[in-house]
């Protein structure tokens, strides 16, 4: 068979239903898409003007106009823009996929200003027939010898065409609205859609309802009403009273950020977003190469105790809006901000409601969180008062920024700041620094001389065959002792990190927060929810450091040295008070610790090792709540203070009457200071305490 080569035929009857039902997701877009072709329709003729190709009045206003007509079941657009000759009409309207905008921007590609048009693939106008069983055109070219053109369908593949009756420079398109879409000839609804999706068009577009009662007019001047307003110094000020337009066409993200105030920034914000709580700051994008994108990024105050994390990043191209939070252009941890992004450049899909999958949609994104880092950063070093006044509110975006964009956390990380016990910010840098030079050197003294203790006694130990002490001696390579050299030489470089104490709930944990004040030592207040995740993906960067809540363990800042007699006496009184404890609560898996801690006051606190506790939060995070400490396999230790007058008389008074009640008073208090008791824990301590406080009253 020889080879046979031809064009593809496309039927319109086939393709026009699917353009009509499917093209759009969205059925009210069709009011984007036509007011599109309006202001496409001015600008060309912008363009024309300044070439010297069109003669257009001095008292020329180019407008949209949109006109519902309720009764008659109407839409009718209006443009005063270059209108179609009968050839075009042919060409634009009767060709299915054929760009008027694109033929004319290739036309006068070296001749046209920056301005911008819109449409792009010919499509926009058989939107229409998504909600209209009948649409016509009327329209006149701004050709001096042009006649008007009348042209009509009922969404079928046939059309009419003749004389029309404009008389005006311009385009009507008329909607005869089918039965499924009268809702379009609503006043409040069409105005939402056209608020929604053309805000900020850049033509200045007015509302008509046919229907509407005729206001009863003033004095007219000019068409407009004069009226007067007094100022703020009393002075009288013109205001003019008529027709004004329901968008704005010169948005705020168009202008040079030199020439924006902070009120016009602020009130912008009010105005799209309708939150009328201040923004914290703002970033004005304004980027001409590689690609044109402007546009400005709030930081909301957010209220964490009612608010959700949640932000709005509405996405436009020439002014056209797209959609709200693309995840292709915006990073994902810049969701949580409010704000506008207008890119022309955006390679769109057909129906200009998502993106094309595109390695330039990357490099957008990229710039986005570049510019965010970047503003952050130079706020640090320069506004380093502002940055901390924020850090509350903004601290949650930027660890989240941290966790899900590897290079705006290396653009971050030395400009992550932490509030300490005294409410001062500081860095993790700086917190270190300042444990390496105090507290690390008072372990590491306690563990010189914890060390000595132990080869003292073990000196005086005298070891056989059948000696089975744990005793250390000198491992070789050959060493057949049956120990695990790489784990040992892993545990030996965990301990050499530098710990970094934190806090989670100032008031839940104040206990162990007062004992750190007293011990001269600090500690980072990590109270939101997304600070676990990041402290765990900071551990895996930072080798040197680990972090440790501050109830995980009795840090020997708080322990008084215990002499070399006194030590086999805290052994002892651990393992009776480990038999008691256990015994009294029903607790067989209960650690007990008995310590000579600073504070006499302190009787018993509990401790509950950072990687137990984090597996319980883990569980929780994934819904198997219900376990308790220790359900995981220990962790769980509760710590008694020698040095306290009511530990020392359960310790010398194990069978006095009052023991028991004494033990679960120490329990539960210990537990107080480091979690909410359960319910039937919580009656039983409440019950407990009033009867101790009776028995003292007796």
């Amino acid at each position: 068979m020889s080879t046979e080569r031809g064009n593809l035929s496309i039927h319109s009857e086939n393709i026009f239903p699917i353009i009509k039902k499917w093209l759009y997701s969205d059925h009210d877009i069709f009011v984007r898409e036509i007011i599109s072709n309006g202001c496409d329709a001015i600008t060309k003729l912008k363009k024309l003007e300044i070439m010297g190709e069109a003669n257009i009045p001095e008292d020329n206003k180019y407008k949209i106009t949109v006109t519902i007509n309720p009764e008659q079941k109407t839409i009718t657009f209006s443009d005063n823009g270059i209108g179609m000759s009968e050839d075009e009409v042919r060409e634009y309207i009767n060709q299915i996929a054929f760009s008027g905008a694109q033929k004319f921007m290739e036309q006068y590609k070296d001749k046209t200003n920056e301005d911008q048009i819109i449409g792009h693939f010919g499509l926009g106008f058989y939107s229409s027939f998504m909600v209209a069983s009948l649409v016509e055109i009327e329209t006149l070219s701004w050709q001096s010898d042009a006649v008007p053109i009348h042209w009509e369908s009922d969404g079928g593949t046939e059309y009419e065409m003749g004389s029309g009756t404009k008389t005006e420079r311009g385009t009507d398109i008329i909607l005869h609205l089918n039965d499924d879409s009268y809702e379009f000839s609503n006043e409040y609804r069409i105005k939402e859609i056209i608020g929604k999706y053309c805000s900020f068009m850049p033509v200045e577009i007015y509302f008509v309802n046919a229907n509407a009662p005729e206001e009863k007019p003033a004095e007219v001047i000019d068409d407009e009403v004069i009226d007067a307003e007094v100022d703020q110094d009393g002075k009288a000020e013109e205001t003019k009273k008529g027709p004004q337009p329901i968008n704005n066409p010169h948005p705020l993200w168009a202008k040079h950020p030199n020439d924006c105030t902070v009120e016009e920034y602020k009130n912008f914000y009010r105005d799209v977003f309708h939150d009328y709580k201040e923004p914290l700051f703002w970033i004005h994008l304004n980027m001409d190469y590689p690609f044109n994108l402007k546009g400005i990024l709030y930081f909301p105050k957010i209220n964490t105790e009612y608010d959700t994390i949640e932000g709005t990043i509405k996405l436009y191209n020439n002014q056209v809006f797209i959609a709200d939070n693309i995840k292709e252009v915006i990073p994902e941890f810049l969701m949580l901000l409010k704000g506008v992004i207008d890119c022309p450049d955006l390679p769109l899909n057909v129906s200009r409601s998502a993106l094309q999958n595109d390695g330039f949609v990357k490099k957008i994104s990229d710039y986005i969180s570049k510019k965010v880092a970047d503003k952050l950063s130079g706020m640090c070093k320069v506004e380093r008062e502002d940055y901390e006044k924020f850090w509350d509110d903004i601290n949650p975006f930027i660890k989240f920024g941290c966790l899900k964009d590897e290079k705006f956390r290396e653009k971050m990380k030395e400009y992550i700041i932490y509030k300490n016990l005294e409410g001062k910010y500081i860095t993790l840098a700086e917190y270190v620094a300042a444990r390496k030079g105090t507290d690390t050197a008072e372990v590491e003294a306690a563990e010189v001389v914890q060390d000595k203790a132990e080869k003292s006694e073990a000196s005086e130990h005298k070891h056989d065959e059948n000696c089975s002490c744990e005793h250390d001696h000198e491992h070789t390579e050959d060493c057949d002792c049956g120990h695990n050299h790489d784990e040992e030489d892993d545990e030996v470089a965990e301990d050499k990190k530098t710990v970094v104490y934190y806090v989670t709930d100032l008031k839940q944990q104040s206990q162990y927060v007062n004992m750190f004040k007293e011990a001269g030592m600090d500690a980072f207040v990590l109270t939101h929810n997304i600070d676990q995740p990041f402290i765990t993906q900071l551990e895996s960067q930072e080798k040197t450091i680990k972090f440790q809540r501050i109830d995980a363990d009795i840090t020997e800042g708080f322990k008084e040295e215990p002499k070399k007699k006194d030590k086999k006496i805290l052994k002892n009184n651990t393992e009776a008070m480990t038999a008691l404890f256990r015994k009294v609560l029903g607790k067989d898996k209960l650690e007990v610790k008995v310590e000579k801690l600073k504070n006499q006051n302190v009787s018993s606190v509990m401790t509950l090792s950072e990687e137990s506790r984090r597996m319980q939060d883990m569980m929780r995070m994934y819904s198997m709540g219900g376990m308790g400490m220790g359900d995981l396999g220990g962790g769980e230790t509760l710590v008694l203070n020698a040095n306290n007058t009511l530990v020392q008389y359960i310790i010398t008074n194990e069978n006095a009457e009052q023991t028991q009640v004494i033990c679960e008073q120490l329990y539960d208090l210990a537990l107080l200071g480091h979690k909410p008791l359960e319910p039937e824990a919580m009656t039983k301590f409440i019950q407990r305490s009033n009867e101790i406080m009776l028995f003292l009253a007796k």
